[in-house]
């Protein structure tokens, strides 16, 4: 049990004593007045704007709005990438209609879609959707295809040995194999969805954490500006790693990657 906690403790103190450097350059950079308050706000204003927005529920409301539109971009995004991958696997001769349009669109940044889909769409959910789908699609969509492509021959001809169909190769081989990168992509597609619904709030919404950012932005108080890029990365570390912890489970800690 000591050892565990020694352990732990271990393994946190580099991450807190990190932190804590931050917050003292911060601190002592205020101090020495590098900059005016209005361009860099000591850390206790932040934390004091921070703590009005936590007992008023303003900052609860627009990360609840954030995190639904980032689930729902995020679950349609798979939806399709896994469809299509799916497709190359099933059908090999389809990859090629498909294949270079997505390599296309993938080099194509998702917040450049932003005029012609406010055109199309206007200012309304469905902008806000389509750029997360846009942005998480292609990592997982490529996972997805390295997944299923990179299943091990010899399991295939077990397959074959066993007279499966193509339909029970999928769910019994191929699927199992490569659910690893399946998890992976689908950790990294999340990763994409915040990126891309904060760029599309401060754009095509009036509701969320992006528009909380510009408004505070707008009405020239860096010290919300600050508390919005904080809470969206610790909200975004948060699912990250819920995420990670979902992947280890499922897996059983059968698979490491550069995140643990």
């Amino acid at each position: 049990m000591k050892k565990s906690g020694q352990g732990r403790i271990g393994r946190l103190a580099p991450p807190v004593m990190g932190i804590a450097a931050l917050l003292l350059v911060w601190y002592v950079i205020c101090r020495m007045e590098l900059f005016s308050a209005y361009v860099l706000p000591p850390p206790e204003k932040v934390l004091d704007s921070f703590w009005n927005m936590w007992i008023s529920g303003e900052i609860f409301e627009d990360i609840y709005i954030s995190m639904t539109r980032v689930l729902r971009g995020f679950v349609i995004a798979f939806g399709l990438a896994f469809l299509l991958g799916m497709l190359r696997v099933v059908f090999p001769a389809s990859g090629p209609y498909f294949e270079y349009l997505v390599q296309f669109f993938r080099n194509v940044p998702p917040l450049s879609m932003i005029p012609l889909l406010i055109l199309w769409c206007g200012i309304g959910e469905t902008t806000k959707t389509a750029i997360i789908v846009l942005a998480s699609f292609f990592p997982m969509y490529l996972n997805v295809v390295k997944g299923f492509t990179g299943c091990d021959r010899k399991l295939l001809e077990v397959g074959d040995m066993f007279d499966y169909s193509k339909k029970e190769k999928f769910f019994k081989i191929i699927l199992p194999y490569a659910s690893a990168d399946i998890l992976v992509g689908m950790r990294i597609g999340l990763g994409y969805s915040w990126r891309a619904i904060i760029g599309a709030e401060m754009v095509a919404a009036s509701t969320g954490l992006g528009h909380m950012i510009l408004f505070a932005q707008q009405m020239s108080r860096t010290d919300k500006v600050i508390v919005g890029i904080l809470v969206i990365g610790i909200v975004g570390y948060a699912t990250d790693r819920l995420f990670g912890l979902a992947i280890g489970k499922l897996l059983k800690g059968n698979y490491e990657n550069g995140w643990n």
